[in-house]
């Protein structure tokens, strides 16, 4: 192995840290990796309290085989790890009330079929264009899974590949027209466009701002299904934890990194707010890369000086509402989410000069004790609520009961109401019995998130593939990078791919597409 005889110090324990460290034990490194929390987990975190138990970040289990795939190259399977439930149906969509008060709403079910028959019942001549169009975006996925999301972009090999050319003429316009121009030459119902861009927020942006290749995202919630890990998001960190202890990794909680040791242009090791020092071969930073470019490194040491930051357009923020509810929900299916018409105001409000907390805003809402008895007391119900926001901690925090800075708790206020109003759940305020919120500042203050955003670097076209961070440093040697702000990018699946970049990188492999699984793996 590669790795035999060398040590490896992780910092960050989220999944990118933990994703980062087994591979590395399995390369054989002698790996320690550094949480500053007493909990690993990082954004993908877990709250319980009077018997409730809330996922606090990611929610969405998408791109299923890149989860496969890692688990593969640990020797596992997400069969043997997970308890997964497909998820009927994916989600619902209410949109805002008509003068009248009267809701619209639309259950989504995944399946080329079911896509279909709901586009054409909704938009005559819509079911033919739909079918298009996710041949499309299937296309294009599996264009970024065998090209692009696996690519170091060491070399850029890669994008002169014949193959890759040839392809040009039907990939440019896909990379000059934004998401939401590529949507609405194709549909005209309203409902209908925000169904299909949506997705731009899963991806840290504005449909008006992420290039319309990433209309691929179509793909995986109406072609491929949405899947929910029984016992919540928490069982996919302990899973990938427990994989990293199997190959001997020390997983250290409580204990912050102060600074990257360096010698002579090469990292040594780390040094922890306790003054203790750490000494290792190679350094791998899964922290916001922010954070580590800014405090972890000398300002000679770094590859993404503060100068470079301020160009840059960070993620949105995000309002978290936590809601233990007392009684049943069956207005909510496991996902929802509400559409305000104003939709162009309210990615203005997030990203534009004048920013400032949409209301009404466009809002997702998770309801894991639809599918999960484990997540709730009997006869209760939890509510993960996300409302996108500026990337601003000057906000607030959240708090528990309402004890979170004014500017936060007034907005979950309106938000629980615009819930009850848009839903028809006339008592909901009346049914919380926990209620806990999370602001920017918190994401600052716990995650050392810059500006307070909630998932990453957002995916502009400028931020994205080999525009996006490396996941080396360009000063220091033996300094790697993982995680939502390096490549490939924001969300779980794509945190797993960092992870085995490191390992690409170490093996001095500059094949544009995924690791050989072990011999012996099933296709």
């Amino acid at each position: 192995m590669s790795g035999h005889g060398k040590s490896a110090i992780v910092i960050g324990g989220g999944i990118a840290g933990l994703a980062t460290s087994a591979l590395l034990g399995r390369e054989g490194y002698s790996v320690t990796l550094c949480e500053a929390h007493d909990d690993l987990g990082g954004r993908a975190g877990t709250w319980e309290h009077d018997g409730f138990r809330f996922d606090t970040g990611p929610s969405w289990y998408l791109m299923p085989e890149v989860f496969e795939h890692f688990f593969r190259l640990l020797g596992t399977s997400a069969e043997e790890q997970l308890d997964l439930a497909p998820l009927v149906p994916a989600y619902r969509v209410y949109s805002e009330p008509s003068e009248s008060g009267s809701t619209r709403s639309v259950d989504v079910v995944s399946g080329r079929a079911e896509a279909i028959d709901l586009f054409e019942q909704i938009e005559p001549g819509a079911g033919v264009r739909i079918d298009e169009y996710l041949d499309s975006a299937g296309d294009a996925y599996d264009l970024a899974i065998s090209r692009f999301l696996y690519d170091t972009y060491e070399t850029k090999a890669g994008l002169i590949d014949p193959t890759l050319l040839r392809r040009l003429p039907q990939l440019v316009p896909l990379l000059t027209r934004n998401l939401a121009a590529h949507i609405d030459k194709k549909f005209t119902d309203p409902q209908l466009q925000k169904i299909l861009a949506y997705p731009a927020v899963f991806l840290g942006g504005s449909p008006y701002g992420v290039p319309s290749l990433y209309h691929l995202m179509s793909h995986l919630d109406l072609d491929d299904g949405v899947r929910y890990p029984r016992g919540g998001f928490v069982t996919v960190i302990e899973a990938i934890a427990n994989l990293a202890r199997a190959q001997g990794v020390h997983l250290r909680t409580n204990a912050p990194v102060k600074r990257i040791r360096t010698r002579n242009g090469r990292a040594l090791g780390v040094t922890l707010e306790t003054g203790e020092e750490i000494s290792a071969d190679l350094v791998v930073s899964t922290a916001d890369l922010h954070h580590t470019e800014t405090a972890l490194l000398e300002p000679s040491e770094q590859s993404y000086p503060q100068k470079w930051w301020d160009k840059r357009v960070p993620s949105p923020g995000a309002l978290l509402i936590l809601l233990g509810v007392r009684g049943s929900l069956p207005e909510l299916p496991h996902h929802t989410l509400l559409f305000a018409d104003d939709w162009r105001s309210n990615f203005e409000a997030i990203f534009g000069t004048d920013t400032h907390i949409p209301d009404p805003a466009s809002i997702y809402i998770c309801r894991p004790s639809a599918t999960d008895d484990t997540v709730a007391p009997a006869d209760h119900e939890n509510l993960f609520v996300l409302v996108p926001i500026p990337a601003d901690p000057t906000l607030g925090h959240g708090g528990t009961e309402g004890s979170g800075d004014e500017t936060i708790e007034h907005a979950a206020d309106a938000v629980i109401a615009q819930i009850s109003s848009w839903c028809g759940v006339t008592d909901l305020a009346e049914r919380v019995v926990v209620r806990r919120t999370i602001g920017p500042a918190d994401f600052l203050d716990d995650l050392n998130s810059w500006r307070g955003n909630s998932l990453g670097l957002a995916h502009t076209l400028g931020q994205s593939a080999f525009f996006r961070p490396g996941n080396v440093s360009k000063k220091v040697d033996g300094l790697y990078y993982a995680g939502t702000s390096a490549l490939p990018g924001i969300g779980l699946p794509m945190c797993l791919i960092s992870a085995e970049l490191v390992i690409k990188r170490l093996r001095g492999d500059r094949t544009a597409g995924p690791l050989p699984e072990p011999a012996g793996s099933e296709v």
